[in-house]
């Protein structure tokens, strides 16, 4: 069976990212770029907004594309346009363009519920907020990874990731720091019915 993971990069107050920052709001350390780079083989899960902003990075379609990203970001870059992918998409028309990215129609979450059971190996989204909400609200995830980074982006922070969960219960596996106080916390993730010590919402 294969292992679900939603992995987030965030700043500390929950943004994924904030107007007028650069990558990694320009704060990723050596030690996290070399972390990347040492994640094992996996097949990545988004919906057709991160797949536009992501291929136009990676192909020069969007500001900001290959010839102006850092060589941190263009590793990345890299990177995701050599794994597998799978783009889930109801708008989006084949054949998509960005290399080794596969178009998925129909409902996310049995197909990936499917996956999950038919395959191995590891399954992670990419940004896709609300992908990564319903695979959540539906108990297929099996790690929940995020890195935050040390700055609060209250007055140009776009995204909110956290706008529309359930209440989670997490279970923390892993921790580490990286240069720059940068930290990552990995969880299991359990969803709650209602708060563990308070009543059902009426």
């Amino acid at each position: 069976m294969a292992e679900l993971l939603v992995d987030f990069i965030t700043s500390l107050d929950g943004y994924a990212s904030g107007a007028g920052w650069p990558g990694f709001w320009g704060l990723e350390s050596p030690d996290y770029l070399a972390w990347l780079g040492e994640q094992p083989q996996v097949t990545y899960l988004m919906g057709a907004t991160t797949y536009r902003l992501m291929s136009g990075f990676s192909t020069g379609g969007v500001e900001g594309g290959p010839d102006e990203l850092r060589p941190g970001e263009e590793a990345s870059v890299d990177e995701l346009a050599q794994a597998p992918k799978l783009v889930f998409s109801s708008t989006l028309e084949e054949p998509l363009t960005w290399s080794n990215a596969t178009l998925v129609r129909g409902d996310a979450v049995a197909a990936v519920r499917a996956m999950k059971a038919e395959r191995t190996g590891l399954l992670s989204t990419l940004g896709s907020l609300s992908l990564s909400r319903s695979l959540l609200r539906a108990g297929l995830v099996d790690r929940f990874r995020v890195v935050l980074f040390p700055v609060i982006t209250g007055a140009t922070g776009a995204e909110r990731i956290y706008d529309g969960y359930p209440d989670v219960a997490l279970e923390m596996t892993d921790h580490r720091t990286f240069g720059g106080g940068i930290q990552l916390v990995e969880y299991r993730p359990r969803v709650l019915e209602h708060p563990p010590l308070g009543a059902a919402p009426a």
